[in-house]
C-alpha cells in the first residue's frame, strides 16, 4: 500500500473531520478515501477513526498518531517545495569550471552581473587548463566551459560562442623572416607551442577534405595562452590561438594572421569548434544551469573580450 498517501488522506479526515472532504480535496470518491484508511488502519492493526452514521472522530490512538505525522507530513511538504524551487527559479550553489584566459577574462568579470540578476545563486569558479570530469560526481561540477564539444553521451553541449583556432605572428617578426605561403613552410618559422600533456606538438591543417599534418620544433611552449599571446605580441616567432583571444590584436594590426585560407588546429577537428557549456544530460535541467547559459550569450561574451582584453606589443 502506499503509506504516504494513507497519512495524507487520514490527516485530511481528521482535519476536516469528514472522508467526504477529504475525498473532495484529493479528487477521490469518499468510498476510495474510506478503502484506503481502512486498508491502513489494517496496516497499523489499529482503529485510528470512531465512525458512526453522523460523524468522524479520532480515537485516542488516533490523536497520537496524528500528532506525530504532522511535523513530517509538514516537513515532506517543504521539502518538495524546496526541491521543486531549483528547477522553478535559480537557486542554490552553481560550480563552474573554465580554462585560465576565459575564467579570467570571461567569466569572473561577469559574475556580478550575474549574481544581480540571479541573487539566490552563489558561484563557485574553478580554473585549470585541464577537461573536468563532470560525472564524477565528488568534484560537483555543473557546468564546464570548453573549447569543442565533449563526446560523452551523458553530457550534453550548448555553444556559447563559435571560435576558430588561427596562426598569428607580429609585424616585426614578419618583416625578417622567410615566406609562409605553405604548412611546410613552417619548418624555416619560429614556432611557439601550446603543451598538451607529453605530446610531441603537432599542427593539424584542412582545407577541401584533405588533413595535413606537420609536426613543429617550437623554441619556445608553454601550457598558457596568455603566454604564447604575449610571445608573439613581442616578435618571438608563431603562435596558434583561438581568434578570441586575439581578435583586438588582429584589428589593430598588432598580429597578423598567417594562411588564412585554411582550417588549423592543434588538437583534432572530430569535436568542433567553438566555445561550450558542458554539463549533465538530465530530463530537467536545473534553473541556474539554464540561467548562466542564457546570461552567458555570444554578444556579452564578445563584449566583455573586447573590454577585457590586456594591450600588448
Amino acid at each position: 500500500m502506499d503509506r504516504l498517501q494513507g497519512m495524507e488522506l487520514f490527516a485530511a479526515a481528521a482535519r476536516f473531520g469528514s472522508f467526504s472532504e477529504a475525498a473532495r480535496k484529493a479528487g477521490l470518491s469518499p468510498a476510495s478515501v474510506s478503502r484506503i484508511i481502512g486498508d491502513f488502519e489494517s496496516h497499523l492493526r489499529v482503529q485510528l477513526f470512531n465512525r458512526t452514521s453522523r460523524s468522524l472522530a479520532l480515537t485516542e490512538a488516533g490523536q497520537t498518531y496524528l500528532q506525530r505525522i504532522e511535523p513530517l507530513l509538514d516537513g515532506i511538504r517543504m521539502a518538495d517545495a524546496e526541491a521543486g524551487a531549483f528547477q522553478q527559479r535559480p537557486t542554490g550553489r552553481l560550480r563552474v569550471h573554465s580554462r585560465l584566459m576565459f575564467g579570467n577574462r570571461v567569466v569572473a568579470p561577469l559574475i556580478p552581473a550575474f549574481q544581480s540578476a540571479n541573487p539566490e545563486v552563489t558561484v563557485e569558479l574553478l580554473l585549470a587548463e585541464r577537461h573536468a570530469d563532470l560525472l564524477h560526481y565528488d568534484m560537483q561540477i555543473d557546468i564546464e566551459i570548453r573549447i569543442g564539444r565533449s563526446p560523452d553521451p551523458g553530457l550534453r553541449n550548448e555553444l556559447i560562442l563559435p571560435t576558430e583556432a588561427v596562426l598569428v605572428a607580429s609585424p616585426a617578426y614578419l618583416a625578417s623572416a622567410p615566406p609562409l605561403e605553405t604548412p611546410a613552410d613552417l619548418a624555416a618559422h619560429r614556432c611557439l607551442a601550446y603543451l598538451i600533456g607529453t605530446e610531441e606538438p603537432v599542427w593539424r591543417f584542412a582545407r577541401d577534405g584533405r588533413l595535413e599534418e606537420i609536426g613543429i620544433t617550437p623554441v619556445a611552449a608553454t601550457n598558457s595562452g596568455e603566454v604564447l599571446r604575449t610571445l608573439s605580441l613581442a616578435g618571438h616567432g608563431i603562435a596558434l590561438l583561438y581568434d578570441y583571444t586575439v581578435q583586438a590584436d588582429l584589428d589593430a594590426g598588432r598580429l597578423c594572421r598567417l594562411l588564412p585560407k585554411l582550417a588549423v588546429t592543434n588538437a583534432t577537428f572530430q569535436y568542433g569548434r567553438g566555445i561550450h557549456a558542458v554539463f549533465r544530460r538530465t530530463d530537467y535541467v536545473p534553473a541556474k544551469i539554464r540561467a548562466f547559459i542564457d546570461f552567458f550569450s555570444a554578444d556579452r561574451v564578445m563584449r566583455q573580450l573586447a573590454e577585457g582584453m590586456p594591450q600588448g606589443g
